[in-house]
């Protein structure tokens, strides 16, 4: 398509940041509008995170043309708002190919693009890979700036603020992007939001922008360093601009309309030429920039599926079954209007989690910390020390932010929190940064946790109702993204018997003995199985801590061999029973024993369906292993 047809003739001359070096600042306001057209257009054909990469569009821009990528480098803090950044470095002929199987990732990825320098799929983490970066730059590495672009929702993680400690106390040169939109996933929470929005709230931006473009007066000429000084003082004054990370050892330049780039372009010039140590640029953005479709939006049209670019319409399957999610929120609501002890925590993810529902019935039993999974736990244990009944709703890849405080802060003290775990198992598009593969095995090898994993989502009603009535130790339970399996839904949750499964289906000669969601592939196993004669036993363990021994030790005796089957990694129920079975002397007399679980290695993005089949763990080839273990060949296909 030549340049006269094209609708995006600027964009079409850029295949890497390189090309954009001989542009005019005018040519790159145009190129702004065509990358944001192009974003808006790949994603509506493969859904993603649309709203986050819409604000970023001018920074995005502006960076590349002033900094040289991929000596220097880009660090985009978790990563929603990559998408016009691969665009401008190479990717643009695979776009539409985001989030699919062998498709690019919707986050930055080391293995993807020297234009990745690091790769992150959870917030807070890129002003501690930038302080590591420059320190190595001055250690003698051959790399050049390097630059972490944070949300303000993402400040709200204590890493980010241990980084800028560590990032002042070196007085390294790098910069951090303090992309302030006022919106993560959902809206902010907490006293740095509001720090933050007084630092523009209090004086109007435009008289600013002078300021902004060179308040510091280590990055002026020696002349005009005093009337810079004197400015930057009346910026303090006005609007207290900087005073935080100033304290912290950053020169605090903005704020700055971060859509502008007659403002955007000189500042970071000047920054680059002039600066010796760390600086904070304060830019403010707006979620959803440029498609009103997105702007609209309460999340400023955080993630969507494939939609419909004129009218903004989502291109969504008609459920046949709850959500998970949904079933999760109901539940723990029915259990609250009983109990008004029980409270819910979440860390920044209302939506995600459920705990917007339950937050709209119970508006002063529900907390929202923010990005702060350890402080969330935390929380949650001094809530149960104080005697209410903390449900900690987190997803399970998140919860591996907040281990230590699980250990130390509830396991020790035998607090009565509730985790409740969402995305457990492989989830999709998101890829291996967000897969829930390693909550079983982190919280059942503490002592006196009780871990359940629900197998459909009346299960889910049940053990929400089972973690309620657990008052003398932490519990947890984990299910997956999506849907349900559309089974007969109870009208209220029951509490199960603590450390108790149940038989499925009676069978002889081998026993699956499945924990979690794979029970609705161990049921197509088994069907497909009776074909050839073969009458398996089913079980569904429901609980990996404690276990249930008794139900073990009957699928032994009554079976020659026994399979476990789960959706996380090695080291979790699968490893809990052989070690209950090595202790009980099975193994001594020849009794055969498989566990299946995920592989050891970390899945890329693709459907669930297709990453359950690359691991292994869908129902042909759980048909294949009974074969396999009872030594009966599997059929060939034709």
């Amino acid at each position: 398509m030549t340049d006269q047809l094209s609708r995006t003739p600027l964009l079409d001359r850029v295949h890497l940041p390189s090309d954009m070096k001989g542009l005019s600042d005018r040519e790159l306001v145009q190129l702004s509008h065509e990358l944001r057209q192009e974003t808006i257009a790949a994603v509506s054909e493969t859904g993603g995170h649309l709203g986050a990469g819409l604000g970023v569009v001018e920074l995005t821009v502006a960076l590349h043309a002033v900094f040289d990528t991929p000596r220097d480098k880009i660090i985009w803090d978790v990563g929603h708002q990559c998408y016009p950044h691969k665009i401008l470095t190479g990717r643009r002929d695979r776009i539409r190919t985001l989030r699919m199987e062998n498709g690019l990732s919707g986050f930055t990825k080391r293995s993807e693009s020297a234009y990745d320098p690091f790769g992150a799929g959870h917030s807070s983490t890129s002003i501690s890979a930038a302080v590591g970066f420059s320190a190595a730059h001055e250690l003698g590495a051959d790399t050049g700036d390097a630059i972490a672009i944070i949300g303000d929702g993402a400040m709200s993680g204590g890493m980010a603020f241990e980084a800028l400690n560590h990032g002042g106390h070196l007085k390294n040169r790098m910069f951090v992007v303090l992309n302030d939109n006022e919106m993560s996933i959902a809206p902010p929470v907490g006293a740095l939001s509001t720090y933050l929005t007084r630092l523009y709230s209090e004086a109007p931006l435009q008289d600013l922008k002078e300021v902004a473009k060179g308040a510091a007066k280590t990055f002026l000429p020696e002349p005009f360093k005093e009337g810079a000084r004197r400015a930057k003082e009346m910026l303090k004054g006005m609007a207290m601009g900087g005073t935080l990370f100033e304290q912290l050892g950053f020169t605090y330049v903005g704020p700055v309309d971060g859509h502008d780039l007659d403002s955007l372009l000189p500042l970071l010039r000047t920054l680059k030429a002039r600066a010796t140590g760390p600086v904070l640029i304060h830019a403010l953005t707006r979620k959803g920039k440029g498609y009103s479709h997105a702007e609209s939006r309460p999340d400023g049209g955080h993630a969507t599926a494939k939609f419909n670019v004129a009218t903004g319409e989502q291109k969504k399957s008609p459920s046949n079954a709850p959500q998970y999610t949904k079933v999760f929120a109901e539940s723990l609501i029915r259990e609250a209007e009983k109990d008004e002890k029980i409270v819910g925590v979440t860390a920044a993810m209302p939506d995600g989690t459920g705990l917007k529902l339950f937050g709209e019935r119970f508006p002063r039993r529900t907390f929202d910390v923010g990005i702060a999974e350890q402080h969330a736990v935390t929380f949650s244990a001094g809530l149960a020390g104080a005697g209410l009944k903390p449900f900690c709703a987190i997803y399970s890849t998140f919860l591996q932010r907040g281990y230590d405080q699980i250990v130390h802060d509830v396991a020790i003290q035998k607090l009565p929190v509730r985790f409740a775990i969402d995305r457990a198992g492989l989830v999709g598009a998101d890829g291996a940064t967000h897969a829930g593969s390693f909550d079983v095995c982190f919280l059942a090898n503490l002592p006196d946790m009780v871990v359940m994993a629900a197998a459909d989502e009346a299960e889910l009603v049940h053990m929400v109702a089972t973690a309620a009535a657990i008052n003398d130790r932490p519990s947890a339970f984990r299910y997956p993204r999506g849907e349900g399996m559309g089974v007969d839904m109870p009208s209220e949750g029951t509490p199960l018997e603590i450390g108790r499964g149940r038989i499925i289906e009676e069978g002889a000669k081998v026993a699956i003995l499945s924990y979690g969601t794979r029970l609705s592939e161990v049921l197509k196993a088994s069907e497909a199985l009776r074909v050839r004669g073969i009458v398996p036993t089913v079980a569904d363990a429901r609980f990996c801590k404690p276990l249930d021994k008794d139900l073990i030790l009957q699928l032994v005796a009554n079976h020659e061999a026994l399979i476990t089957i789960e959706e996380g990694a090695i080291g979790g129920f699968g490893s809990h029973v052989a070690q209950f079975l090595a202790e009980k002397g099975v193994f001594d007399h020849g009794f055969s024993y498989r566990s299946m679980v995920l592989p050891d290695d970390f899945i890329n993005h693709a459907s669930a369906e297709s990453m359950y089949r690359a691991a292994g763990l869908n129902a042909e080839k759980i048909a294949a292993k009974v074969l396999e273990l009872l030594n009966i060949p599997v059929a060939k296909r034709a």
